[in-house]
């Protein structure tokens, strides 16, 4: 009975003793395990050629806008356009009273008669003095009156003349014409209304909205860049078409509008470093209407030798700087700070801190840090 505690006592120190061996050769087995090099994904970047094209705000501007201002003052006597209808150059639109435009027009037709036959009479009196001045049978005052005579009276029909073209042009402008074709807006006189010469307000407005345009606000610096990498030659451009714009009008992306780049302003805007770009759409089921805000996708053209990195291989810093995990010759870990552009589909265009053939890690950055040994597998 002594020796039953002994015993028990020996078999619990050789059980204290097997479970300690048993720990020693797991933790030697898991120092063997995180000594081995860490397997990771990577991407190796080769050069090529992307399509450069960003998204731009803009706002529709109509191709050309005209404010109907009346020429002569009277009486408004008759409107003849439908309020937002289609109006063609040259049609008439208001006509005010004609009355006292055309007692104006008689007027002055018999002044011009008058002054006409003044000038006949004084024009034969005129050739008699000729002759008669060279037969000396009259005097040379005689015949200075007779010439001053013609040529006051060749005057005062050239006056009549002009305000006889004046009387018709004002019965003209009792009709007010159209001055461009397009879009009319609603009317902002009525029938019996005065209308007066220099008046503030117009008539109405005519807006031409086939072709149409679309002012679009781009940063100075990204067009800096656009135009640095043209004159360097990586950025390659169509030159005949020109930059081409694309405006999607539904979510769902099936109504899509394509015009052409003019030209974009010589100036930048102060207050916000901006650039405005016109660009020229055809319009000819009225999809834009000016006033309208658009958000216009620029095709510059195709940036030649572009390193692309995928989004996840891309991470920040605590200040927000791009960086990214390389694997170097030695086969261990890299961080390297970047330089992004836009983006591409699931890509960032890069600019500068990576180069041609370097291996970007894209799987497993959770489980690395810098100057870590790993192994390289590429990633499809």
């Amino acid at each position: 009975m002594r020796q039953r505690p002994f015993a028990a006592l020996s078999l619990a120190f050789a059980t204290t003793f097997w479970l300690a061996a048993c720990g020693q050769a797991e933790h030697t087995s898991d120092g063997m395990n995180t000594g081995a090099p860490q397997s990771v994904g990577v991407v190796t970047l080769t050069p090529q050629s992307v399509p450069v094209s960003t998204t731009l705000p803009g706002r529709v501007t109509a191709f050309k806008v005209a404010e109907v201002r009346p020429q002569v003052s009277g009486i408004l006597r008759q409107q003849r356009f439908v309020e937002g209808s289609l109006v063609q150059q040259g049609e008439p639109l208001y006509q005010l009273d004609p009355a006292l435009f055309e007692a104006e027009l008689a007027a002055a037709q018999a002044s011009l008669a008058s002054a006409e036959a003044v000038l006949q009479a004084n024009a034969a009196r005129y050739e008699r003095s000729k002759g008669l001045l060279e037969e000396k049978a009259i005097s040379q005052q005689d015949y200075d009156e007779a010439e001053a005579n013609f040529l006051s009276a060749q005057a005062n029909q050239q006056v009549a003349q002009a305000a006889l073209q004046k009387a018709q042009l004002n019965l003209d402008y009792s009709r007010v014409a159209a001055p461009i074709s397009g879009r009319i807006g609603r009317s902002s006189v009525t029938v019996g209304a005065l209308i007066q010469v220099g008046q503030a307000q117009a008539l109405t407005s005519i807006h031409q909205l086939d072709p149409i345009y679309v002012d679009i606000v781009q940063s100075s610096d990204e067009f800096m860049r656009l135009q640095q990498a043209a004159r360097s030659g990586r950025l390659s451009t169509d030159s005949e078409q020109g930059p081409r714009v694309t405006i999607t009008l539904d979510s769902a992306g099936e109504q899509q509008l394509t015009g052409t780049l003019l030209f974009n302003e010589v100036t930048v805007d102060s207050d916000t470093s901006s650039i405005t770009l016109r660009a020229q759409f055809d319009n000819a089921d009225q999809w834009l209407l000016p006033g309208m805000y658009v958000r216009a996708e620029l095709a510059a053209g195709e940036l030649q030798q572009t390193l692309l990195v995928p989004q996840q291989g891309v991470t920040r810093d605590a200040r927000g700087r791009p960086t990214a995990m390389v694997v170097n010759a030695q086969g261990e870990v890299e961080m390297r700070y970047l330089t992004l552009g836009n983006t591409y589909n699931a890509n960032w265009i890069v600019l500068d801190g990576l180069s041609a053939g370097d291996q970007v890690i894209v799987e497993g950055l959770q489980k690395i840090q810098p100057g870590a040994k790993v192994t390289a597998e590429e990633v499809k």
